[in-house]
């Protein structure tokens, strides 16, 4: 079942863990309590009126991006590359916005390389930065190095989303977001999050009644069986699982989140979202604050929190506070909207679809289209 309110939540709620996450990234506890009182941020901390999105939202959105244009290529062409090809181009597309100098000497592929307000450094990762700049080669069987920093998990929801309802079964949807994760991080660790998070985002997208301990449950029955060979399954099957043991008990929150790390690593990221969750699965708010309130990669872990809250229970179950002053609020929607109708052009087609061509075709679409658009 596809639920354009789930997309929309599954997208906006990252951004929104992002956001409130963010400003305190770098912060120990006693920081986050000095600033924002016990039991820490509940409201963003905004910048000029906005709550500012992170490396983690840009490169979300660049994800679904390289999903979209490679699709629109395929039903025009009837073929192409591989899909995590053109997520690669789209990551390249990204790290463009990061250079203090842009070049016109590449060809693009993504339509948010039109806005300039997409050209700001968000504490981009150095992994993510050091692999890109080399070209992002990283595959699977030829891991471009041994980080298993977050920043492969911390980005592939979209996939989890995009294929909810496809004719590409779970196994192929976890490996696209493996791949995905790979193009940056070689660690196994590094990737095999990513195809975790997938999983599950795909379960809860295609649900007609989302469970998410069901989701957990069901990744931890496939994704052994996509690594099996790999040093460290263990290692991570076991840490999701102290996971979900502590969403059982009764202990404090940040207990709980300290005894599964602090979140600058993939499985940890994972971890401590799967947790949140689990803790509290009706509930968007809580889980996005407990997630960010630790002295860990705060933006990360909920990031990966609202994307799984948010395709759980939909848009409708984020406060209006939290999309009110949301950073790019917009531009996320309307990327939910593409990943949800996908492409609906043909070569040799009747139909019609001047923006999508815009985006996808001609890399052209800009701000003033949108406006126009909306006046619609």
């Amino acid at each position: 079942m596809r639920d354009l309110n789930r997309f929309k939540g599954c997208l906006l709620g990252g951004a929104v863990g992002d956001a409130l996450g963010y400003p305190i990234e770098f912060f120990g506890e006693q920081e986050i309590y000095s600033e924002f009182g016990n039991p820490g941020v509940s409201r963003y901390k905004l910048n000029d009126g906005k709550a500012l999105i992170s490396d983690g939202t840009q490169m979300t959105l660049f994800t679904a991006i390289g999903l979209l244009y490679g699709q629109t290529r395929m039903m025009m062409q009837g073929g192409g590359t591989s899909f995590c090809e053109y997520i690669r181009l789209a990551y390249l597309d990204w790290l463009d916005t990061q250079a203090p100098e842009y070049s016109d000497e590449r060809a693009r592929i993504s339509w948010l390389v039109n806005f300039p307000t997409f050209f700001q450094r968000r504490a981009p990762g150095r992994t993510c930065i050091s692999a890109l700049v080399s070209g992002g080669h990283g595959t699977l069987e030829k891991p471009v190095n041994c980080s298993k920093g977050c920043g492969g998990v911390m980005r592939v929801a979209p996939i989890g989303l995009y294929y909810c309802d496809s004719r590409w079964t779970l196994e192929q949807t976890d490996l696209i977001g493996a791949q995905a994760a790979a193009i940056t991080h070689g660690h196994e660790l590094g990737y095999i999050p990513a195809a975790a998070l997938a999983h599950i985002i795909r379960i809860l997208a295609s649900s007609e009644k989302p469970d998410i301990h069901f989701a957990v449950l069901d990744m931890l029955k496939v994704i052994p069986n996509l690594f099996p060979y790999t040093e460290n399954i263990n290692v991570f099957l076991s840490l999701i699982k102290k996971a979900i043991h502590l969403s059982q008990k009764d202990m404090r929150d940040l207990d709980a989140i300290h005894a599964l790390g602090e979140g600058w690593v993939g499985e940890e990221t994972l971890a401590i979202a799967i947790y949140c969750a689990l803790k509290y699965p009706k509930d968007f708010e809580k889980a996005v604050t407990v997630a960010v309130n630790h002295g860990g990669d705060s933006d990360s872990t909920g990031s990966v929190t609202g994307n799984i809250l948010g395709a759980a229970l939909g848009l409708d179950a984020i406060p209006a506070y939290y999309l009110n002053n949301l950073e790019f609020r917009e531009i996320i929607e309307e990327v939910a909207e593409d990943l949800y109708h996908d492409c609906r052009i043909t070569e040799y087609g009747h139909y019609k679809d001047p923006v999508w061509r815009s985006k996808y075709i001609y890399i052209d679409y800009a701000p003033q289209m949108r406006e126009k658009e909306a006046l619609r």
